[in-house]
């Protein structure tokens, strides 16, 4: 596939924003609107339930794989990837406000490198159970990422998009950043 195509068809599945259409249509609840404003699975959780969140968070990784697997490998593939990111973070439905990307990245990164991705979501999950942040963990596994991908044998292509990626999504996580820096953020539970 063609680097164009693959952008073009990365962004437009990245950018259906299920989250919101979940929550609108589950619980007639528009996440732009409450909580965090945010249309990601955090924010769902928080109000609609663990079930929607659960549902929407595995769709979200699903829609970053699923471009990956179609662009059939290379650099296509990683472009595809980060465009399904991109589209996930700035849905052109939404008026470009979406979600912060981590599990569409999630998504993206178990096909094109599942041990390094594999050992970011371990980091994400110790440390969402040691601290209760979903943020924190999601900035441990942002971080991870890249070291581990460049760290490992394989193409070059998929450390840069990862290294690419992981700065977009931690660019979105600056607010979350500055809260936990003041202790303002908020857990789980609370």
């Amino acid at each position: 596939m063609d680097l164009l195509p693959a952008t073009l068809i990365g962004y437009t599945v990245g950018s259906l924003p299920i989250g919101y259409l979940v929550a609108q249509s589950a619980r007639g609840v528009d996440l732009r609107r409450v909580g965090s404003g945010n249309v990601g699975a955090t924010n769902v959780y928080r109000t609609t339930g663990l079930g929607i969140a659960i549902a929407v968070m595995l769709a979200d990784m699903a829609k970053g794989a699923a471009v990956v697997l179609a662009a059939g490998g290379g650099e296509s593939a990683v472009v595809a990837g980060a465009a399904a990111v991109v589209g996930h973070i700035y849905p052109v439905w939404l008026g470009f406000r979406g979600g912060k990307g981590v599990a569409t990245a999630s998504g993206v990164f178990g096909v094109l490198s599942p041990w390094p991705t594999a050992i970011a979501a371990a980091a994400f999950g110790v440390t969402v159970a040691r601290t209760r942040y979903v943020s924190l963990g999601s900035i441990v596994a942002t971080v991870l990422l890249p070291i581990l991908e460049w760290s490992a044998p394989g193409p070059r292509a998929d450390d840069l998009g990862a290294t690419a990626v992981a700065t977009l999504i931690l660019f979105r996580h600056r607010g979350n950043l500055a809260r936990l820096w003041s202790r303002t953020e908020r857990a789980i539970g609370t």
